[in-house]
């Protein structure tokens, strides 16, 4: 196909948002212990709101003690739409605790699942139909098989947060620069690559669980990368395998990483008090 889009088909679902605070442990140690117990008890009873839907409900927000000078505590959220995220900051915003917090990054994106495999297949069968590319007749062609992938895979696309006790998040591009532009790059190698590339996280089934956003349009980054997983060191020998990789080798660049230990909500005020327990 001559006029083949170079574009893969994609399916989004939950809308993400990482959160990423400074807490002032300064002004937290002179606010007085009846005042501290409040304003914690106060934190836990919102945070639990936001964490379920209701009782029986998925968990949709969660709390990370975060390592690191990049921040204390991370919040991410999964909710079925911006605005509902938007709401999430507002209702936080309300909370006393929110006094002490100081964002000092966040990243918004869109559950996203690459359809490499099946992109050629679904344009070339509206082709054979005699559908001209783009035409009325070949958006509903490609948009019924998307709308047909989208309820088979509705719990890739809409997760809950996964209940590990470790959080790896990093964002990342694909290379376009002078040497190296993967968007000028034909569709059948790039498929070719990704394909490859989806044999290495395969081999760490059961070891961590992956999420992947996309954030073109969203945020500063292409993609978000959510790692959880029951030991951290599988973190950095997935991601290092990943790196002798061709299309992370030759055709990636990352952004910071985040990492952080699953704080169960009904523990803040253990955190607050210094103290981990998980």
């Amino acid at each position: 196909m001559s006029d083949f889009p170079p574009v893969p088909l994609t399916l989004e679902g939950a809308s993400l948002l990482h959160q990423f605070f400074r807490f002032d442990w300064k002004s937290w140690r002179r606010c007085p212990q009846d005042d501290r117990a409040h304003i914690a008890g106060e934190a836990v009873t919102a945070l639990k709101a936001l964490e379920r839907a209701d009782a029986g409900a998925a968990v949709r927000t969660a709390a990370y003690s975060q390592l690191g000078h990049k921040g204390d505590l991370m919040l991410v959220h999964f909710r079925d739409s911006l605005e509902a995220l938007n709401q999430v900051e507002l209702d936080l915003a309300q909370t006393p605790l929110y006094d002490f917090l100081d964002l000092r990054h966040s990243y918004v994106s869109v559950v996203e699942l690459g359809l490499y495999e099946s992109s050629r297949k679904t344009h070339e069968a509206a082709a054979a139909k005699g559908f001209a590319a783009h035409s009325p007749e070949w958006k509903a062609e490609v948009g019924a098989t998307l709308e047909r992938q989208a309820e088979a895979m509705n719990s890739r696309l809409f997760p809950a947060v996964p209940d590990a006790k470790y959080l790896c998040f990093y964002p990342m591009d694909r290379k376009r620069d002078e040497q190296k532009n993967w968007y000028q790059v034909d569709f059948a190698e790039r498929q070719r690559m990704m394909h490859e590339h989806g044999l290495i996280g395969r081999r760490y089934a059961g070891q961590v669980q992956q999420i992947i956003s996309g954030s073109i349009g969203y945020d500063d980054w292409e993609w978000g990368v959510d790692l959880f997983a029951e030991d951290p060191v599988v973190f950095k020998k997935l991601i290092y395998e990943m790196r002798f990789d061709e299309v992370s080798a030759v055709y990636a660049l990352f952004g910071q990483f985040f990492i952080g230990v699953r704080l169960p909500v009904e523990k803040l005020g253990g955190w607050l008090e210094g103290k981990l327990s998980v």
